[in-house]
């Protein structure tokens, strides 16, 4: 019955993803994969050439499914040429629908013709980019001047077997967001809440005082249940790549939820997590008060919950006794370069300028609201504490504190590397979730037939 479920289910993504290819809906990726913290493009693809107009510019090419990627690689550009005048770049920057993009690039690196420079790869897809010998190049020499500054879990992401292949755009750090004002009229303080412990009280506290909903029981992401398992120091494949669904801690971070869940502490949301429009309608109209989700949410409540303005804090992840990490980087994309491409080493050189360096990550911040995988910028306040900046102006408090408190422990989870994580997000997020937050399941009942599935599938 699970494979029939699942199989049901794969077949649903393959229709909505055609459908968004086709123009269809708001042009977020709306299907089971790790979202990126980025908006994706709509059905269109586009082409423009930016850079230099200079007859002597070399012209690269760039593929991307993230539309504001584009102005994004032209400002940078732009202070490239300036610095760089013996090296003038010009880029065609091909924007395409997600799906469309990746096959694209998957048939052209398989047939080694007809690739782009660089190109942008969803997290969820990159380790499929790295089987075998890869046709990308390793950008370890590119991204060393660079390297001290850059969290490190974020570069070992799009790394295999020593080698770096693609470098990230932000670190995605799992928080918590808070909204202060409903807390506060149940007397509650979101900075007392600093365990797991803590916050299932606060939770029951709120739901007794208030009758609403305090946290969420996510049953359409992962991102919760990965930070606690960073936590507890485990993983959805060991050491050696294998299968290992069903292990006691992971069944543990699962009950630990689900024991939140039945004391009242968090509830099931529509549209199975924050980051829908039905979660963030459900927050914005105050139907839960508390999130867990990667910092690149602060760009969805600054554009899409303006009601909650002046109202919602960030802080640490709730912990536990022993914890092994303070939180994990969640979503991402990899920027690659194609290699024994004619121009790859200028390309190479170029992306890690626009990727690493301390101007990119100023813009990175400024523009695409995410938190710079250049942790120089983390500690300089006339960035961090721009009056402003937009960011610093909707939240409570500071997100750079929040980060300067955790940035010694943002880990990652190695099996997020792995051509077999997308499988195992998609069945969490299609059936194991769902079995145990809405069906009432056992977390080791679900993550039994879990492991026994994804066995038959992937090994």
């Amino acid at each position: 019955m699970k494979k029939r479920v699942f199989a049901m289910f794969t077949v649903l993504v393959l229709i909505l993803t055609t459908l968004a290819g086709c123009g269809g809906g708001s042009g977020r990726e709306t299907t089971a994969k790790e979202s990126t913290g980025e908006e994706t493009t709509g059905g269109e693809t586009t082409a423009d050439i930016i850079g230099s107009d200079s007859e002597d510019a070399v012209q690269l090419e760039l593929w991307t499914f993230i539309a504001q990627h584009q102005n994004f690689y032209e400002a940078m550009l732009e202070k490239w040429n300036e610095n760089n005048p013996d090296k003038q770049i010009s880029i065609k920057c091909n924007v395409m629908p997600y799906d469309d993009m990746h096959n694209k690039l998957q048939i052209a690196l398989t047939a080694g013709d007809g690739a782009p420079d660089i190109v942008d790869i969803e997290l969820g897809k990159f380790a499929n980019f790295t089987q075998g010998t890869p046709e990308l190049m390793d950008l370890t020499e590119y991204a060393a001047p660079y390297r001290e500054d850059i969290v490190e879990s974020r570069l070992q992401l799009y790394s295999k077997d020593g080698a770096l292949y693609g470098l990230p755009t932000h670190v995605g750090a799992t928080v918590a967001f808070y909204n202060a004002e409903l807390l506060e009229e149940a007397d509650i303080n979101w900075e007392d809440i600093k365990t797991w412990d803590d916050y299932e009280e606060a939770g029951s506290q709120y739901k007794e005082a208030t009758g609403k909903s305090f946290g969420t029981a996510d049953t359409y992401a992962t991102w919760q249940l990965n930070a606690v398992m960073a936590q507890l120091g485990t993983d959805y494949l060991d050491a050696d790549g294998n299968l290992q669904i069903n292990n006691e801690k992971l069944v543990q971070a699962l009950d630990m939820f689900k024991d939140m869940q039945d004391a009242g502490a968090i509830d099931t949301i529509a549209g199975g997590q924050p980051d829908t429009e039905e979660g963030k309608g459900a927050f914005n109209n105050g139907e839960f008060a508390a999130m867990i989700m990667p910092l690149w949410m602060m760009s969805r409540f600054t554009d899409e919950m303006t009601d909650l303005e002046g109202k919602i804090a960030i802080a640490a992840i709730p912990t536990m006794d022993g914890a092994q990490a303070l939180s994990v980087g969640g979503g991402g994309t990899g920027t690659a370069v194609v290699k024994n491409k004619e121009n790859a080493e200028l390309a190479a050189e170029f992306l890690a300028y626009a990727k690493l360096s301390y101007d990119a990550n100023v813009m990175v911040w400024e523009v695409l609201g995410f938190d710079p995988v250049n942790m120089s910028i983390w500690e300089d306040e006339s960035i961090t504490h721009d009056e402003n900046n937009k960011y610093i102006q909707y939240f409570v408090n500071n997100p750079f504190d929040v980060l300067n408190e955790i940035k010694d422990g943002i880990a990652l989870l190695e099996s997020q590397t792995s051509s077999k994580y997308p499988s195992i997000n998609d069945y969490f997020v299609a059936t194991a979730l769902n079995e145990i937050f809405e069906d009432g399941i056992s977390s080791q009942e679900a993550t039994d037939s879990a492991q026994d599935y994804l066995a038959s599938e992937l090994e």
